[in-house]
């Protein structure tokens, strides 16, 4: 059996050294912190390069969100409340009834999508998927969630710094429609689930754009 060689006592960091690459880390962690985490969690920027690196447009958009969805959930709960609270007259549960039993139109054939692409987020995770257009260029686009529901947010960044958001979302399971770039630039949706269950959101575009990609 081969045993290692016990390094000699020369060989070992010295307690100085030790020191130095302990506080060299902290001074790295402390950067981060400052220039990427914070703008990019909490939209905090006191260097400005989250701006520059446009992370701190990033942080306002999920602290935005968040507010929403406190809010949200507020507004759910009274509504849940009168609603345990209502009482139904018979004459309206028939009425109901009548209207649940009537036939329905068929639904309209779905259009042949050009990408298909699924993300499941767990309870207050995130995703985000761009498609990269010009400006002028439309794509068509839908979006579901299997079950519960995400906070959305539809924004571009342009290739020359500009920033648009063109709707805003809370507590969705779906949206539909088209998408007209502004600029040139990636363009597409952020979500967050603020559900209490996991949900798996399902993106079908087609049109006029060269790639679509998951960015966050």
């Amino acid at each position: 059996m081969y045993n290692t060689d016990i390094p000699n006592r020369a060989d070992l960091p010295t307690t100085r050294q030790l020191v130095r690459s302990t506080l060299i880390a902290i001074g790295v962690a402390a950067v981060l912190l400052v220039t990427v985490v914070l703008p990019a969690e909490y939209a905090i920027d006191p260097t400005g390069i989250g701006k520059v690196l446009g992370l701190t447009e990033m942080g306002e958009i999920k602290q935005q969100l968040a507010e929403e969805a406190e809010a949200d959930e507020a507004t759910t709960a009274v509504l849940q409340e009168t609603l345990d609270n209502t009482v139904v007259p018979d004459g309206a549960r028939a009425i109901v009834a009548e209207v649940e039993a009537a036939p329905t139109e068929p639904a309209p054939t779905a259009p042949s999508w050009q990408d298909e692409v699924s993300v499941t987020l767990a309870p207050g995770e995130a995703a985000e998927i761009k498609l990269i257009m010009k400006a002028g260029e439309t794509a068509t686009y839908q979006w579901s969630v299997d079950q519960g529901h995400l906070n959305s947010d539809l924004h571009a960044d342009g290739t020359a710094g500009e920033f648009i958001s063109y709707r805003k979302g809370r507590a969705e399971t779906g949206d539909a429609g088209e998408l007209a770039a502004s600029f040139d630039g990636t363009h597409g949706w952020y979500w967050r689930n603020r559900s209490d269950v996991p949900s798996t959101v399902t993106l079908q575009t087609k049109g006029a754009y060269t790639e679509l990609k998951r960015v966050l």
